[in-house]
């Protein structure tokens, strides 16, 4: 594969150095951008999460950015038709739900892969490390193992 990474943010929350390093040693291409739109016609996989107020010094400082880099269908006119859009669920407001209905929203089937992959593990386990009574339990609550 020929990665190249695109990172998407306001300055103060910037790709921390100690992974910009690492994947630079790995020799893949970075690219860092602070407008969305500029980087939307470049992108295959648009990995989505919301800006995090946490990470911010003061609340004026969050109310800044806040909403600078939501996702909607018009931000995706200059999408590629075949880009896909991901986020960790659950959203906060960063993807408008207008854009559910969209093709390249993938995170819907994200979270099921995710929930099918907790499942393989949790019967993987259960096979493994819990008595016949808990293996029993299991199967009642996620289906066959």
């Amino acid at each position: 594969y020929n990665v190249k990474l695109q990172y998407v943010s306001p300055p103060e929350l910037k790709m921390p150095t100690e992974v910009t390093d690492y994947v630079k040693s790995k020799k893949i291409s970075q690219t860092y951008f602070e407008d969305l739109l500029e980087a939307m016609p470049h992108t295959d996989v648009l990995y989505v999460t919301r800006i995090q107020k946490e990470r911010f010094p003061s609340p004026e400082d969050y109310e800044k950015v806040k909403d600078s880099y939501l996702i909607t269908p018009e931000t995706l006119i200059k999408a590629k038709q075949g880009m896909i859009v991901m986020h960790p669920l659950p959203r906060v407001n960063e993807i408008s739900v207008e854009l559910d209905a969209d093709p390249r929203a993938a995170y819907f089937r994200q979270a099921e892969n995710g929930v099918l992959c907790e499942n393989g593990f949790t019967c993987h386990v259960a096979r493994q490390n819990v008595s016949h009574v808990a293996r029993q339990v299991l199967v009642m609550l996620l289906g066959k193992c």
